[in-house]
């Protein structure tokens, strides 16, 4: 990138950098790169956020001319032209920051329209058309940038300009913040980059739509496309939760060529980035577009099978395979799962989707701030939502499970859960779940399934996964010492190794062995071959 260039365009020339262009510029200058259909686009560089803060006036001075001769580029690729007639180009305006924050940022879609365009749009496609379009973007507009439908600009660079600042501003937002402090992200990235995208139309007739495509199960790690499709909806439709999709394979019914199209991208784009792929799709007029494509978020038991499962296919090594799970993951994988006793007298109260494995019990709450309140007073809650927003975020850390009642398994609730490996079940059916607050409840995450009550749990053993056995073979034949159960022959007179508290390993280090104090000895050789 050449000096002072705070722009730049992903004209398929070349594969950008997470940290340069963050992310969801990097996952398009892939698509790209490797020919796939994807509307045009040029992002606002991670660097030029990090400059915005420091001095913004002279950042939007330096930058705005880029930007400007960003869109001049995007006319010339799409033969429209930016907020005015003949023929009308939108964009979309999208956060991107290096490491995957699902939701935590800001979007504006449809950006470039106004009461003319409107009317243009109107001639050239129906007034239904048009009206929607203009409203979703009034209330995207209002929402990121805070404006009443009165004071929403009409100038399509005005818009712009204000989007682009609310992006920026947003990486500083509550959630957002909450979010990274969560994830231990603090100080490893310095902002957002801005993507700005040519808009394509999954509400513009009958042939159109949007969805969401995981090359494989994120749920259970299973071999096989998983996603959803929502026929004449556009944008965050699907992620939002608001309205409830169709399964793929009702794309597969009605547009089959394009669903195999679809499919054969998915493929390349997991082979590329040895990794399962978040693929966001739209379908305009017949036609298949490519919006982004990331490493997927995954549950704990997922992320165990794809790590074993692509080792097994070629495409990562062991040792690759081991660095893709966390200890985390593995306690959450080996937490306690219901007695199976205990269901045959459970009664069940709601059920819905499942969203993300695990067992959750707690008190039902029906707002974030009296889950996270209940958190700090060291209660179990479950968080019960209509359908979470990126707002809900802290919420959501703080709640041993999370329902919804309306949404689908690529919605923010699911995605999200499936991030912070908290048990969700999502789409139970409106009015089904806010009326059980106060009340106590067991959530299960495998069958979709919300109990009354707290159950009884028992605890899992890893040696009945075949996956998981796999990773404890090879977690034992990497591990720098060996690690022996506490109480055993073996482990007498051995430092005590606990994979929770880092301080324990560095005696297990130097004596060559271990006592292992948690019941599980496979999160503590994870972090015992991580330490060496």
């Amino acid at each position: 990138m050449a000096e002072g260039q705070l722009v730049v365009r992903l004209d398929g020339s070349r594969v950008y950098s997470r940290m340069l262009v963050g992310g969801k510029a990097h996952g398009l200058s892939k698509i790209c790169a490797a020919g796939l259909p994807t509307p045009p686009a040029f992002t606002v560089t991670v660097d030029a956020c990090k400059q915005y803060f420091e001095a913004p006036d002279d950042l939007m001075a330096r930058l705005w001319p880029q930007v400007e001769a960003g869109i001049a580029w995007l006319e010339a690729a799409s033969e429209h032209t930016f907020g005015r007639g003949p023929v009308p180009l939108l964009v979309s305006v999208r956060s991107g920051a290096p490491a995957s924050m699902p939701g935590m940022m800001d979007t504006v879609l449809n950006l470039g329209i106004n009461d003319d365009v409107e009317r243009i749009l109107a001639r050239r496609c129906g007034a239904r058309f048009a009206e929607d379009t203009h409203r979703r973007f009034r209330e995207l507009f209002g929402q990121v940038v805070g404006a009443s439908d009165e004071h929403v600009p009409t100038d399509p660079f005005a818009q712009l300009r204000a989007a682009v600042t609310a992006v920026f501003d947003s990486w500083n937002s509550a959630r957002a913040v909450s979010y990274r402090r969560h994830h231990g992200l603090d100080g490893k990235m310095a902002g957002t980059s801005v993507t700005v995208q040519a808009m394509v139309f999954g509400n513009l007739d009958d042939r159109s739509g949007t969805g969401v495509l995981f090359s494989r199960n994120p749920l259970t790690g299973a071999n096989q496309p998983y996603g959803e499709w929502l026929p004449g909806g556009q944008g965050e439709d699907v992620v939002s939760g608001k309205l409830d999709p169709l399964p793929l394979t009702a794309l597969a019914q009605t547009h089959p060529a394009i669903h195999s199209q679809l499919l054969d991208a998915a493929a390349w784009l997991e082979s590329d980035g040895a990794d399962v792929q978040d693929i966001e799709f739209t379908v305009e007029a017949g036609k298949l577009y490519l919006l982004q494509t990331r490493a997927a978020k995954r549950s704990a038991r997922a992320a165990v099978s794809i790590a074993v499962a692509l080792q097994q296919e070629g495409l990562i090594d062991v040792d690759e395979a081991l660095a893709r799970i966390t200890p985390a993951q593995l306690d959450t994988l080996l937490t306690p799962v219901i007695e199976a006793s205990a269901l045959a007298g459970a009664t069940t109260v709601a059920t819905g989707l499942p969203a993300c494995p695990g067992v959750g019990a707690g008190r039902v709450v029906a707002d974030c701030e009296s889950a996270e309140d209940a958190f700090d007073d060291g209660e179990d809650v479950v968080l019960a939502r209509e359908t979470t927003s990126p707002d809900d975020v802290g919420g959501m850390i703080a709640a041993r499970a999370v329902i919804t009642e309306l949404g689908g398994a690529t919605s923010h609730a699911a995605v999200v859960s499936r991030e912070l490996h908290t048990p969700c079940v999502v789409g139970c059916g409106k009015g089904t779940l806010l009326h059980l607050a106060g009340t106590d409840v067991t959530v299960d995450g495998v069958t979709g399934r919300v109990y009354a009550g707290r159950l009884p749990l028992i605890s899992p053993s890893e040696d009945g996964d075949p996956a998981m056995a796999k990773l404890l073979q090879w977690a034992r034949e990497r591990s720098p010492v060996p690690v022996y159960k506490v109480g055993t022959p073996q482990a007498a007179g051995l430092p005590t190794v606990d994979h929770r508290d880092p301080s324990t390993l560095s005696a297990a280090l130097a004596s060559g062995a271990a006592a292992l104090a948690a019941e599980h000895p496979l999160p503590a050789l994870l972090v015992l071959l991580r330490q060496a």
